[in-house]
């Protein structure tokens, strides 16, 4: 895996901002979801990594080795993948604004940091990747930041 830190830096402190960036309506380059879909979307996803929201495996232990050679590879999520614990139809906004959507995911953000500072080893379960450390976490939530940022073309 590349440096972790540099890609724990840019979710604690860089993310919400390139979020922030993007118009409201901006198009997609694939997916259901507007812009703050995604970022409560994304605030879900959060608040998985760091053990605040319980989802049951969904890949088969034989396949978890193969998954957590997919994640720690710097390979891409490919458009359109699948995610069995949404809805076809993406769920109606949580939030009044873009903008609560971003503080609220900035506070799941730094409470998954917080997380792992005060419970050194601390592991939780992805649905899909299974028991994750925080290096895996990390790794998993820029990976899915970087996926997001390119549906709605802020990064290539």
């Amino acid at each position: 895996m590349e440096n972790i830190q540099q890609k724990a830096d840019f979710l604690r402190y860089t993310f919400t901002k390139e979020l922030a960036k993007l118009d409201d309506n901006a198009p997609r380059k694939w997916g259901k979801m507007t812009v703050q879909q995604m970022i409560e979307h994304f605030s879900d996803s959060m608040r998985n990594a760091s053990g605040r929201l319980h989802l049951a495996q969904m890949t088969p232990e034989e396949n978890i080795a193969k998954m957590q050679a997919f994640l720690e590879s710097e390979k891409p999520f490919k458009e359109n993948t699948p995610n069995p614990h949404m809805p076809d139809t993406p769920e109606p906004v949580k939030h009044a604004t873009k903008q609560e959507a971003i503080d609220h995911l900035q506070n799941e953000i730094d409470h998954f940091f917080t997380a792992y500072e005060k419970e050194a080893g601390k592991k939780v379960l992805n649905p899909f990747f299974g028991t994750l450390s925080y290096e895996q976490q990390v790794q998993l939530l820029y990976k899915h930041a970087m996926h997001h940022l390119r549906q709605f073309g802020a990064v290539e």
